[in-house]
Order: C-alpha cells, then sequence, then structure tokens
C-alpha cells in the first residue's frame, strides 16, 4: 500500500511544524551592527556569542544565533577589523538590539581565528587593505593566496593572472566581479573573459572576497580557478588628497571627497566622489606616454524605513604606449638595445563606463528582496606585433584587436527567508 497522510495526520504536521518554529524563535537572538560614524551597516562583521558560537552579519548589518540555552550567562563579542572590539551582554542586546561600533587605528596586537562558513578568509583581505598600500587596482588581487600578477605590453592591458597553477590569461579561467557589476568580458577581443581592474581605484576597495575552485555555483562562467568579488567603500572616513611620484617620470594624483554632512549621516545616508590621475613614460627606449584618469562616485543610504539603495557611477580611460617583446638575436648582435623596441607604434587605448543600481528591502519576518541593474559602456583599441616583418617585409606584420560594447543587465529579486535562518546550523547571510 502506498503511504498516505490523513487530515488527521496533516493537522499534527503543521501544528508540531508551527511548535518546532515557535521554538526555534524562542531559542534565537538577532541584532543589528552599524558604524558609528557612518550610520550604515557594516556586512560580514564577525559576532561571536562566547564561548563558542560565531557567525558574520549580513549586507544589511544583521546577524543570527539559534538554539541557545542559559541566555542570561552569554556575552555577544565583535571584533571587526579597523574597529574598536564591542562587547555587551544578552539583556543589553535584548533591550536594544543596534550596536554601533568606533572606527579605530588596525593593530596586530592580537589575531583571532573562527571558522565561519562562506567568510573563511575574510581576515585576511581586511588586514591586507587596511595595512598595504597599492596604487594600482590589480594589485588587489595579489592578497589573494597563491595568485600572482604580471603586466606586459604596457601599463593599459589587463594583467596576467596565475593562481594554483593555472595560467589564467587575462581573466579566461578567473571570475572577477566589483559590487555586483562584473568585470570579465565574454568573447573580448583581445582574449575570452578578458577583466580590465583599471577602472577600479583602489582607495575605495573596503573589502576582497575570494575563495579558490570551481566549487561556488553562484559565481557561475570563468570560476575555473577560483573568484574575486570586490565590495566598494559605501562611506569615507575622512576626505583624502595624495600625490606620489617616481622614477621615470611616474606620477599618481588620487582625490576622495564627502558630500553629506553629519545630517544626512543621521539619516544613515553617505554620498562622495574619487577620482584618479595616473601618468608614467616607464624605462624602455621608447616612452610608454601611458595615461590613466579614473572618476567614480557612490550613494549609499537608507530611503525609507525598510529600504536601502546603493547607486554607483565611475567612468575610465587609458592611453600608452607598448614595449611590445624584441628577439633576443636583435639584442646581441647590437641592433637594438635592451629596452628598444622593433615596432615602436605598439600601444593602445580603453575606457569603461558603468552604472550599477542595487536595491535592499527588508521586510518584519526578515526576508528581503535584492534587485540590480547594471549598465557598461565598454571601448577597447589594441595594436600589437608578434612576428614584426616576418609576413609583411614593407608594412610589418602588425594586428590591431578592436571592440566597443554596451550590456545592461537587470538582476532577478533574490529572496532570502528568514525561516532558513532558524533550522541552519551555521546562520545564512546575505
Amino acid at each position: 500500500m502506498k503511504p498516505h497522510f490523513t487530515r488527521l495526520n496533516k493537522i499534527t504536521f503543521f501544528i508540531l511544524l508551527f511548535i518546532s518554529f515557535e521554538t526555534a524563535a524562542q531559542n534565537s537572538i538577532k541584532g543589528l551592527v552599524y558604524d558609528a560614524q557612518s550610520r550604515l551597516p557594516i556586512d560580514g562583521a564577525p559576532v561571536a556569542l562566547l564561548p563558542s558560537q560565531n557567525t558574520n552579519t549580513d549586507i544589511r548589518g544583521r546577524f543570527v544565533f539559534t538554539k541557545i540555552e542559559n541566555n542570561s550567562n552569554k556575552n555577544i563579542q565583535i571584533n571587526c577589523i579597523g574597529y574598536s572590539i564591542k562587547k555587551i551582554t544578552f539583556e543589553q542586546l535584548l533591550s536594544n538590539d543596534t550596536i554601533f561600533l568606533s572606527p579605530t587605528k588596525t593593530s596586530l596586537t592580537e589575531v583571532s581565528v573562527n571558522s565561519n562558513v562562506g567568510k573563511e578568509y575574510k581576515i585576511v583581505s581586511d588586514l591586507d587593505i587596511k595595512m598595504k598600500g597599492v596604487n594600482n587596482s590589480q594589485e588587489i588581487l595579489r592578497m589573494v593566496p597563491g595568485l600572482f600578477i604580471g603586466q606586459h605590453q604596457g601599463g593599459g592591458k589587463a594583467e596576467q593572472i596565475f593562481i594554483r597553477g593555472f595560467d589564467c590569461d587575462h581573466g579566461t579561467d578567473i571570475n572577477v566581479s566589483a559590487d555586483g557589476l562584473p568585470v570579465n568580458l565574454v568573447s573580448q577581443a583581445h582574449g575570452q573573459g578578458y577583466a580590465d581592474m583599471h577602472f577600479i581605484i583602489p582607495e575605495t576597495v573596503a573589502e576582497v572576497d575570494f575563495q579558490k575552485g570551481p566549487y561556488n555555483a553562484l559565481k557561475g562562467n570563468f570560476t575555473t580557478s577560483g573568484y574575486v568579488d570586490l565590495k566598494t567603500k559605501n562611506a569615507l572616513d575622512y576626505n583624502l588628497f595624495k600625490l606620489e611620484g617616481g622614477m621615470f617620470d611616474s606620477y599618481r594624483a588620487v582625490g576622495m571627497l564627502n558630500l553629506l554632512g553629519e545630517k544626512a549621516k543621521a539619516k544613515q545616508q553617505s554620498w562622495y566622489v574619487a577620482s584618479e590621475y595616473a601618468y608614467s613614460n616607464g624605462f624602455f627606449e621608447h616612452p610608454q606616454d601611458f595615461k590613466r584618469f579614473n572618476f567614480f562616485t557612490k550613494y549609499n543610504g537608507k530611503i525609507s524605513k525598510q529600504t536601502y539603495l546603493s547607486l554607483t557611477a565611475s567612468t575610465f580611460n587609458s592611453k600608452w604606449n607598448a614595449s611590445g617583446q624584441i628577439p633576443d638575436r636583435a639584442v646581441a648582435d647590437g641592433s637594438i638595445g635592451f629596452y628598444g623596441a622593433i615596432d615602436s607604434t605598439e600601444g593602445g587605448e580603453t575606457a569603461r563606463s558603468n552604472i550599477n543600481l542595487q536595491l535592499v528591502s527588508t521586510f518584519k519576518d526578515g526576508s528581503y528582496l535584492k534587485n540590480q541593474l547594471y549598465y557598461s559602456n565598454y571601448y577597447f583599441d589594441l595594436h600589437t606585433n608578434f612576428t614584426f616583418y616576418l609576413n609583411d617585409p614593407i608594412n610589418g606584420d602588425q594586428i590591431r584587436q578592436k571592440e566597443n560594447r554596451i550590456f545592461m543587465v537587470i538582476i532577478v529579486p533574490i529572496i532570502e527567508m528568514a525561516i532558513l535562518e532558524l533550522y541552519s546550523p551555521i546562520p545564512i547571510s546575505g
């Protein structure tokens, strides 16, 4: 006989399910973590329910602990890099579930290691961002353990990426994104998955999330060797103006400025602009004449009681003369110097403009909808010569790779149900 539910069995099932929900809810504790200066939620802050439970805040700054016993004896500690350690009692959280963290200088006097699934490497990237200076957005990739990059043919091309024994070319086998905006380009003129990160100003990066291997289905295409997901700052701690200079006529200027005042911060709103200009001639006999300009702006804030809006816009342009490649025999017979060139007309130009809109709506039961719309206009023009005058002794063998594309994507809303958090051994976060 086939098993079946009688009417009584169905009623009993739903009663038991309701009781289990109520029990789980009674034995759970929730809270919100905000930046005391910007008044915005902190995503990925490590939260510990002492002595042994650990989790992280989600995109809304919310955390959840389940299956709690002896609540009155529990203490909650938040140890987030860049902020002072915060410890509160269970009773304090019940009276006020909003916790504000005060920004402070990063110190390596104490290191805490937790087993938070999905955030295993966050502490590594956070420390690197706080304590290492970078003047190129692609250098941020070096924060990923086991990953290194190489630059050839001028500073304008996307760097060559190597990780876990993979030669990822310029991004073919590694997924790169910034604030949910894909950096990799499908069927790009120079190579599949070409990932040029130079439109990102490194000083605006707040977090680098990464994972090795093709194990995250959410990341999809290009994730053969792993993925790298960058997140920019929601707010600036202070205004910044920086000038840098070095050998071979290398210069760089960066400016970052808050556009909203204290009244806007009290309403959990932030808006800032950032700009970068870089120039270098390089050390080759033929000057590189590399120029790069970046502009970036981001608004992040609470536009209603249950809704957060994040809007970013950026534009980028770079031009350069490439060093190219040369044969050893040409240097050996004195035809050219070690830093010389056979075809001095190699080089390129690239540009990209982006608009990225994200809307997060939270509901009373803890679930939320996340919507995203992004638009990108991309231009690429590259001149290279690999065989010099082999095929055409008169005009040379130079080739041109050029494209101009526009793409716009609307992400279907993603619903995250709070009910899953009640039964997950480790609470699911945004």
